[in-house]
């Protein structure tokens, strides 16, 4: 069980329950659970859509796309069921707050994704959990029955003459899953691959009828925006990112943690403040803001709002809220092959530009990490990660190509202070083994 850590600054929401007992159904019907899928109940879909979508809350899987807006794409009559999948595979390097979610409050993500299927129309919700986590889905799976046996699942959900049928499915370890399309292939019992889209999952998804597809973060705010209003929620953050986020500090921090925190927080008094700064005196060199898929700041960059459009404005992305601190000793290069050797080894190999790219790249920093590089190497990894951008199928081979172009042009001289045969100078002045050493 992961330990629960806290500061002044927290907005406790999604949150709230942590700590509270709340894997207990009858002490999260204390805590005002299900309260809101029974006010849902009474509502008209468009109504429903209409509040989340005026909340501002985003995708806290990554992407960042209103999700009431994403809703409304579902088609309102279709000839094929229409599905709810809860996105709960957490592999993001860097991430580590959905495991909270289900550990602390797994009634909160099944009451979201009812409530999404009353949305759009559909009686049917399935929660995919990380396979990695086995505890975990001994919880959830506690969790369902516990639903059905109250009537808050199954026919005639709360007395209301709605069905509502949840499902949980735990993974095989595999990163890829995490994407849209690629999950589904995996839930229909196929190998986790993604698809080529159009179509898109809103329209043809699961077993070809329309799916919503939602992280675990954004399903278990679903609930809380019901309850407290649009309004509520939406002055939480900045225009158009309403709410708070579960936030990652992890790395060369001295309180690493999982924080809840308003959107649009300062990246500065992030890592200082709630984190509590750098160890042992040391410098910060850079952040990782957002997963290890996201390009890296450098420490002039870090006065930035923690929302997507800020992000986006900085030159990198909010992502999964997994934001990895290195101090001074932390050798980019080494960071750099740690993340690729991750994006190799995870890449399905379905389309060659992500099969044969994190693979060049991974080969090419072993040897240039060791001394052996040339300086062609440097310019030739940027080339390549920039013609990986956008040509595959899905966004891992852009995952592995974007922070690898930040690490090439913001970290430079440290790529060139690898050449002719020298070692990693960090290596040699005592760089922190968890940041420095490759695996």
């Amino acid at each position: 069980m992961a330990d629960l850590v806290s500061h002044p600054d927290e907005v406790k929401v999604i949150s709230k329950r942590f700590g509270k007992g709340a894997t207990d159904i009858a002490r999260y019907l204390e805590l005002d659970g299900y309260k809101a899928v029974q006010k849902a109940l009474g509502m008209q879909p468009d109504a429903i859509i209409n509040e989340v979508k005026a909340s501002g809350l985003r995708g806290r899987g990554g992407a960042g796309f209103n999700t009431g807006l994403k809703w409304s794409f579902v088609p309102k009559q279709s000839a094929k069921p229409k599905y709810i999948l809860c996105n709960g595979d957490e592999s993001e390097p860097g991430t580590c707050k959905d495991r909270l979610i289900f550990e602390h409050d797994p009634h909160a993500v099944i009451e979201g994704v009812i409530i999404a299927g009353l949305a759009v129309g559909s009686e049917t919700g399935y929660i995919y959990v990380r396979g990695e986590y086995r505890y975990l889905l001994e919880i959830m799976q506690k969790a369902i029955k516990d639903a059905y046996a109250r009537g808050f699942l199954g026919k005639n959900i709360f007395g209301s003459g709605r069905n509502f049928e949840v499902y949980w499915h735990g993974g095989a370890g595999a990163y890829e899953v995490g994407e849209e399309s690629a999950l589904m292939e995996s839930l229909e019992g196929k190998r986790g691959i993604p698809r080529i889209r159009p179509p898109f999952p809103a329209v043809v998804g699961l077993w070809g009828g329309p799916t919503v597809i939602n992280n675990a973060e954004t399903l278990a705010s679903v609930p809380h925006i019901l309850l407290g209003g649009a309004p509520w929620y939406a002055g939480l953050g900045p225009e158009k990112n309403g709410g708070t986020r579960l936030f990652c500090l992890a790395g060369n921090v001295v309180n690493p943690g999982v924080y809840e925190l308003p959107m649009g927080y300062n990246l500065r008094k992030m890592i200082y403040d709630v984190g509590g700064g750098i160890p042992d005196g040391r410098k910060l060199k850079a952040v990782v803001p957002g997963g290890s898929s996201t390009p890296i700041l450098t420490a002039d960059e870090i006065d930035v709002s923690m929302d997507f459009d800020s992000m986006m404005k900085a030159g990198s992305m909010l992502g999964s809220g997994g934001v990895v601190i290195l101090d001074d000793t932390a050798c980019i290069v080494n960071f750099a092959l740690r993340t690729m050797k991750f994006y190799q080894h995870e890449s399905c190999g379905w389309c060659i530009p992500c099969r044969e790219g994190t693979d060049w790249l991974k080969k090419t920093l072993i040897r240039f990490h060791s001394g052996g590089g040339v300086k062609k190497d440097i310019d030739n990894m940027q080339y390549l990660s920039e013609n990986m951008l956008g040509r595959t199928f899905c966004p891992l081979g852009d995952a592995a190509a974007m922070p690898m172009i930040a690490f090439v042009q913001k970290f430079r001289q440290e790529f060139e202070d690898h050449l002719e045969g020298r070692p990693c100078p960090f290596l040699r002045s005592g760089a922190s083994p968890q940041l420095a050493m490759a695996d």
